[in-house]
C-alpha cells in the first residue's frame, strides 16, 4: 500500500487547509490522520470507515476539522479550519486494512508526512 500526502503548509491562526491522501495497492477499510508535534506522542486526529461511512474524531479538533473521501480517486482529504497554534504538527495518513473500531489508533500502513504549522 502507497499512501501519498500533500496539502501541508504555513498559515496564520485561524486560517484554513487541506491535506490530501491518495492511496494505491490495496482493499482499504479505514483510513485515518495522525499528527505529532515535536515532544508529543502522536494522536490520532481523526479516521473514517471506509465501507461504514462512520467517522471519529479526536475532541481536540471536532467541529473545527472534516475528513472526507474521493471513492473514485481512493483519496482521503482534511479540512482543516479555525487552525490554531497547538495544531502546529507533522500530520500522518494512515490506513487499516483489517477493518478495526473507527476510533482504533492501529493502522497498518503510514504516509511520509506533511508539515503543518500555524503561527500566532
Amino acid at each position: 500500500v502507497q499512501l501519498v500526502e500533500s496539502g501541508g503548509g504555513l498559515v496564520q491562526t485561524g486560517g484554513s487547509l487541506r491535506l490530501s491522501c491518495a492511496a494505491s495497492g490495496r482493499t482499504l477499510y479505514r483510513m485515518g490522520w495522525f499528527r505529532q508535534a515535536p515532544g508529543k506522542a502522536r494522536e490520532l486526529v481523526t479516521a473514517i470507515a471506509w465501507n461504514a461511512g462512520t467517522i471519529h474524531y479526536s475532541d481536540s479538533v471536532k467541529g473545527r476539522f472534516t475528513i472526507s473521501r474521493d471513492d473514485a480517486k481512493n483519496t482521503v482529504y482534511l479540512q482543516m479550519n479555525s487552525l490554531k497554534p497547538e495544531d502546529t504538527a507533522d500530520y500522518y495518513c494512515a490506513a487499516d486494512l483489517l477493518g478495526r473500531a473507527v476510533f482504533s489508533p492501529k493502522f497498518d500502513y503510514w504516509g511520509q508526512g506533511t508539515q503543518v504549522t500555524v503561527s500566532s
